[in-house]
């Protein structure tokens, strides 16, 4: 696949993982951490005769579950390992075209927790010969309050198990979550928070009125190819959405009023070039791997630091460069402080063309605020107390 070098995360995470052991993982997206659990897990199971479901991913949305699903498909292509992803939005037919590629033997069940819920709850899923357990984008799934869902699922799973934790923050509930569910884990906690160094971040700042008009400035007359808008709701992804539509650019909304076929249907468009925009939430941060997205915009402010990271780091993976704009009215002046804060410098500032009039004023404000920093903790030893700690690494 000309792969070479394993990434850091890779190179820390797949040693321990081959020994059998637990492990918390504190690594941001497009840092290769799907492969740094998914080699070793193939690994195990090619060396198995007739595995049955072997492992479990948990993944918090269905754009995810099937990234990982295609990485199975690819990564372990010449060693009979097979997977099968599971998620809702589809209708009845769906489901029991899932429950028989789950009965009839997938090594690998890819799921987001509801739709697995719903699996187990028939008594026709039965997990007992499960020998892995992944949680990927942890903070994601608590986020979107499938905390109960995720220890319901796992009260279905054998006690004696290894359980592999990826999370891209570290905030208190992971902490606990991971205690509760891992066993003297070793942690592995890489520099997070941190912009890709190729992402050419700006902001502007503006009035509400003048976001969709400076929108249209800057892919009018461009020579962006792939671009992603964020929205912070819906209804206005529907409405930046119908703007643009208006002005013959070739753009498409994604939200969760649509079908799944649709989202897959726009996803491969996106992917395969045949849509310049896309405009939707913050479900396009996470769990999208598309190459070659040169431009992300970002129409609101996002409330969390950390969303911010995950937004612009859609542009700038592997290795390449891109453009994060970030669109900045009063209201969200403490927001982009925290942004800020978070990680270590000022979003450097790119006027306001003279045709749009007069930007806002930002008042001056106090210093401190903002931030979340995660953890950059790379030193060995610590843990193994009757508490059940971990090892830093």
């Amino acid at each position: 696949m000309g792969f070479d070098t394993p990434t850091p995360v890779q190179a820390e995470a797949i040693p321990i993982i081959l020994s059998g052991k637990d492990i918390i993982a504190c690594a941001q997206t497009g840092t290769g951490k799907t492969a740094a659990y998914l080699l070793p897990v193939i690994e195990h199971i090619s060396k198995i005769e007739n595995p049955k479901i072997d492992t479990l991913i948990l993944a918090p949305t269905r754009e995810l579950a099937q990234q990982i699903d295609q990485q199975i498909q690819g990564l372990g292509y010449f060693t009979g390992v097979t997977s099968i992803a599971v998620f809702g939005g589809g209708d009845g037919m769906v489901y029991e075209q899932q429950r028989k590629g789950i009965e009839h033997g997938a090594n690998i069940l890819i799921a987001t927790p509801g739709r697995l819920l719903a699996h187990l709850a028939s008594g026709k899923v039965k997990l007992k010969d499960l020998k892995h357990l992944v949680l990927d984008e942890a903070d994601r799934m608590l986020d979107m309050g499938f905390m109960d869902d995720i220890m319901r699922i796992i009260s279905f799973l054998p006690a004696k198990r290894q359980t592999l934790l990826f999370s891209a923050t570290m905030p208190a509930r992971i902490l606990k979550l991971a205690k509760s569910i891992l066993h003297e884990p070793e942690q592995i906690s890489l520099a997070i928070s941190q912009p890709a160094v190729g992402i050419d971040q700006q902001i502007y700042k503006v009035f509400d009125s003048q976001k969709t008009p400076l929108i249209e400035s800057l892919l009018k007359d461009s020579n962006y190819t792939s671009v992603i808008i964020f929205c912070g709701m819906k209804e206005k992804v529907k409405e930046v959405f119908k703007v643009l539509k208006g002005l013959k650019i070739s753009v498409m909304a994604f939200h969760s009023d649509l079908k799944q076929s649709e989202r897959e249907d726009i996803l491969l468009d996106f992917k395969n070039r045949k849509l310049q925009v896309l405009v939707g939430t913050d479900v396009l941060s996470r769990g999208i791997d598309v190459e070659g997205i040169d431009l992300v915009i970002n129409y609101d402010v996002p409330g969390d630091p950390e969303d911010y990271i995950h937004r612009i780091g859609r542009t700038a993976r592997a290795a390449t460069t891109g453009t994060a704009i970030t669109l900045v009215n009063e209201r969200d002046q403490r927001k982009l402080a925290a942004i800020e804060t978070m990680i270590g410098r000022p979003v450097p500032e790119t006027e306001l063309p003279e045709a749009f009039g007069e930007k806002p004023v930002f008042k001056p404000m106090s210093a401190g605020g903002g931030g979340g920093g995660g953890y950059n903790n790379r030193r060995k030893g610590g843990g193994g107390n009757k508490g059940g700690g971990w090892k830093k690494r």
